[in-house]
């Protein structure tokens, strides 16, 4: 049995390493973003596709292996396709906005997730949560509220973007959110369909980024005709999307794999608590980063004071939300 000291030396430096890749992930989701503001779709599939090999690859791994089941493949596959189809509005619509918004708007924004979620689960699963866990996402709620509306009427920040890309930023993460419901859902159904025991985590990602991918691709037309692209001109346009970036796409899409493999090792070693706190902590981290002087970004963004009470708030919000939560949870895995 490895000593106290030696395992929480591990999961700090664990924790350190996911902070790390959790705020680098956030800043090269921008920076990707800049080069290719014109290409926000080319961007959008090329990272679903990448999601697409990497997780089925996986999957054949672990039914070579035994892990996943015949009868985990022979799930049905409707739940995956409303997965699949409301994961690609979330991609489709976030990077759409992503491209316009400023660097430090992002982080803010994604955190309506949270909200969407809360809410969500309550009409969809019928879940309870605690007074303490709403009040932490009325936090989150008044966070973003705040920083959002600090540059409204000063010439700073949001006052020069138009409404409809913030709105559409938190529109994709009510996307995200309805996706991660139904994911839930499928847990829960298919562990009554096979006796049991869960569906395998690769099952569920593999068939729902399958599904997304397919449904990106489907509404390309649609989507460069908002663009004002005709469609017949769409393979010039995604050459010339690959050929502006090419690099900073497939950084980005390294980094978020990296990020989503240490933050499952960071629970694997600890707790839903400490990789909950560690993921919160970046949110600060990157709003920070994002609003320097970067690479395709030279101009910074200029945080104002109400930005950053509202950041705060959002950050204390997420802290509360999280912690009777995942202390629930570590509860009734004990």
């Amino acid at each position: 049995m490895e000593p106290a000291g030696s395992i929480s030396g591990k999961i700090a430096v664990a924790s350190m390493v996911t902070i790390l890749l959790a705020v680098l992930n956030r800043v090269l989701y921008k920076l990707a973003l800049v080069p290719m503001k014109e290409y926000p779709f080319f961007l959008a599939q090329v990272t679903t596709f990448g999601y697409v090999v990497v997780y089925f690859f996986i999957l054949y791994l672990r039914y070579k292996a035994g892990i996943v089941t015949k009868e985990m493949l022979a799930l049905p596959k409707s739940q995956f396709i409303a997965i699949g189809f409301l994961e690609a509005l979330g991609v489709a619509s976030g990077m759409s906005a992503g491209a316009m918004l400023p660097g430090p708007a992002i982080p803010i924004l994604s955190q309506t997730f949270l909200v969407w979620q809360l809410i969500l689960s309550v009409l969809i699963l019928g879940r309870k949560y605690s007074f303490i866990q709403v009040f932490g996402c009325l936090l989150v709620t008044a966070g973003v509220v705040i920083a959002v509306a600090s540059g409204a009427n000063n010439g700073e920040f949001l006052s020069q973007v138009e409404l409809l890309w913030p709105a559409l930023m938190v529109a994709s993460s009510a996307f995200q959110a309805a996706a991660s419901i139904l994911k839930e859902f499928v847990f829960i159904d298919g562990a009554k369909r096979l006796w049991g025991k869960p569906p395998d985590i690769f099952v569920v990602n593999s068939f729902g980024s399958g599904f997304q991918a397919l449904f990106v691709f489907l509404l390309l037309p649609f989507l460069s005709n908002i663009r004002g692209i005709p469609f017949a001109e769409l393979p010039a346009y995604l050459r010339s999307g690959c050929e502006g970036a090419p690099l900073l796409p497939l950084l980005f899409i390294a980094m978020n794999m990296a990020f989503n493999i240490s933050l499952l090792n960071l629970v694997k070693m600890s707790s839903a608590l400490v990789s909950s706190l560690a993921v919160t902590l970046a949110v600060p981290l990157s709003i920070y980063i994002l609003s320097l002087p970067l690479p395709y970004i030279p101009e910074g963004a200029s945080l104002n004071v109400h930005f950053v009470v509202g950041a705060a708030i959002l950050v204390l919000g997420l802290i509360i939300y999280n912690v009777p939560r995942s202390a629930d949870q570590n509860y009734k895995s004990d």
